[in-house]
């Protein structure tokens, strides 16, 4: 039986979290535009100019953070002269969801194509970090028809050894999940964050300002953290099963991973994933880890932009191949 002591102690930390969450919300405003889709409200910003006949890059977010990851500094840097379109996956950031069953890629990818589809978006050029690698092998099994081409940056695409902590499987976890959800977790995330971020970088250093320029407090909101939780808790399942369909992938891909990458193992993701598709290109970075947008957005951009010139190169021989030639007088 609790004890009142522990009641008034929880009742304290929900009040607590509630509190914290409001100030969370008002620092870190909406800052997109919300497109409606079904199960989801999705936050969608667009940067850079919209006059270029380009295919646009829709960057995604990985586990445990928001759009504003692949804003800083990658999208920042490729909106100089592309269209960029981050949207904040279902239950992160600023996007909201009505489904518990969001979690995996499959539905991910379906909002997705639907949010891509209201905007008038026919093509994309896909860029994935992380967890989203699964999300983007999936759309280019699922919609391939909307991706003119996918880039992968230290994807998750295979099933691993081990689980994805205890606490994912806690605060999913019928009855006792939700309440460490609006009790716990925002005052012990507001001690492990920081520590948290800086081990994701590793090898690497952090960026200073990391966490609060990334927004990446949002991810301690109760919401937030559940719906982080159901990503992982649902993700080896979800690639174990569509792993077995990667070689029908024809889209060209790129991938490029760190070789020290104790996150997402390179060897485990990246590089069965290369060989299963036919148009791949896997670039390992030597003394890189997980956050390779970050490391060498340079590189990065170099091979976004040559994707772009092959898509040009290949749409101008399709359409010479198109034009009738005149007959000879």
């Amino acid at each position: 039986m609790i004890s009142i002591g522990a009641v008034v102690a929880l009742a304290i930390l929900a009040l607590l979290t509630q509190v914290v969450v409001v100030v969370l919300d008002r620092a870190y405003p909406p800052l997109g535009e919300a497109v409606t889709v079904a199960g989801a409200r999705l936050n969608v910003v667009e940067l850079g100019p919209r006059n270029t006949t380009d295919p646009p890059l829709l960057l995604i977010h990985g586990a445990s953070s928001n759009l504003e990851v692949m804003r800083r500094p990658l999208g920042d840097l490729l909106a100089r002269n592309h269209r960029v379109i981050l949207i904040d996956r279902p239950g992160h950031g600023r996007s909201t969801s009505s489904v518990d069953g969001d979690a995996t890629p499959d539905i991910q990818a379906r909002m997705i194509a639907e949010a891509l589809g209201k905007l008038g978006i026919s093509k994309v050029i896909l860029v994935v970090h992380s967890l989203s690698g699964a999300l983007g092998a999936r759309m280019a099994l699922d919609y391939s028809e909307r991706l003119a081409g996918l880039v992968m940056l230290a994807p998750v695409t295979h099933p691993w050894r081990g689980g994805v902590g205890w606490y994912n499987k806690a605060v999913t976890t019928p009855g006792i999940g939700r309440l460490l959800a609006y009790t716990v977790t925002l005052p012990l995330g507001l001690l492990l964050v920081g520590p948290a971020a800086r081990a994701v970088f590793l090898p690497q250093q952090m960026p200073d300002g990391f966490v609060k320029d990334t927004a990446t407090l949002l991810l301690l909101r109760p919401r937030e953290f559940l719906a982080n939780a159901r990503d992982l808790v649902t993700l080896k399942a979800a690639v174990a099963a569509q792993a077995p369909r990667y070689a029908e992938i024809s889209v060209p891909t790129t991938i490029i991973s760190g070789d020290v990458d104790m996150t997402v193992s390179t060897d485990i993701h990246s590089r069965p994933f290369a060989a299963a598709v036919s148009d791949a290109r896997l670039i390992v970075l030597k003394d890189v880890g997980h956050m390779v947008q970050n490391v060498a957005p340079d590189l990065v951009i170099s091979e976004i932009d040559a994707m772009i010139g092959r898509i040009a190169t290949e749409r101008a021989s399709a359409a010479r191949a198109a034009t009738p030639r005149r007959p000879i007088a």
